[in-house]
């Protein structure tokens, strides 16, 4: 079941994490490159802070972002800034997040992100999270898929496996743990055509497109290739 005000916790905590981790960038660490193709650090940061804010919108019905230019104008914008000017904006600007996000809401209410995605205004704060806990490892600063709580992991597989499931350029694929979690996802009505196997860090790694699957046992073909997220 989803808690919004538990999943809005989570965000807190681990947005100081982030915060303590980036305070120990300097110069050179802040302008060097994240693991994310063509974004530095700087990016990943400035984008941290315009995500709280796009997600303030959402909260209040208004457009996530006001078009993929603007997004993309305002990280390159940002990207620049002094380590301080990082860190003041990201607190700022999670701030500002919670305090919209704790007021009393109908969290059963259905809210526009971008490119025509909807969703429950309850999984907001989770997927606030997502962007905390899987940034924060872009950053390529020490943590790793590996550090994240496992049951974050499985709730990012589920959100995962349900986004691309019936996606008519994904193949069915069955992914199993080997302690006996199984998920089904990709296109078509039969059961699985491709399964893999492995440690949950690794499918959630591969399904959020921050592994390639060569840690995963994989039976029954190749891994389809997933589209953006």
């Amino acid at each position: 079941m989803i808690d919004p005000l538990d999943d809005l916790e989570s965000v807190r905590k681990a947005t100081d994490r982030l915060l303590s981790a980036a305070a120990a960038l300097d110069a050179a660490g802040l302008a060097g490159p994240s693991r994310l193709p063509g974004w530095t650090r700087g990016h990943v940061l400035a984008h941290l802070s315009r995500n709280a804010d796009a997600i303030v919108n959402v909260l209040r019905g208004l457009p996530m972002y006001e078009s993929a230019t603007a997004r993309e104008a305002d990280i390159e914008r940002d990207a620049h800034r002094p380590l301080d000017a990082h860190l003041a904006d990201l607190r700022e600007s999670a701030e500002s997040f919670h305090a919209v996000a704790s007021l009393p809401a109908d969290w059963s209410r259905t809210v526009e992100l971008r490119n025509g995605v909807v969703d429950k205004a309850a999984r907001v704060p989770f997927r606030r999270l997502v962007e905390v806990e899987i940034h924060h490892v872009d950053l390529d600063i020490g943590r790793e898929l590996e550090d994240l709580p496992e049951e974050f992991v499985l709730r990012e597989i589920d959100f995962l496996v349900d986004r691309f499931a019936g996606h008519p350029a994904v193949v069915p694929v069955g992914l199993r743990t080997a302690d006996g979690h199984i998920w089904n996802t990709g296109g078509g009505a039969g059961g699985a055509t491709v399964s893999a196997e492995g440690a949950a860090p690794e499918l959630m790694g591969w399904l959020a497109g921050r592994r390639d699957g060569s840690a995963l046992t994989v039976v029954g073909g190749a891994l389809p290739a997933l589209p953006p997220l």
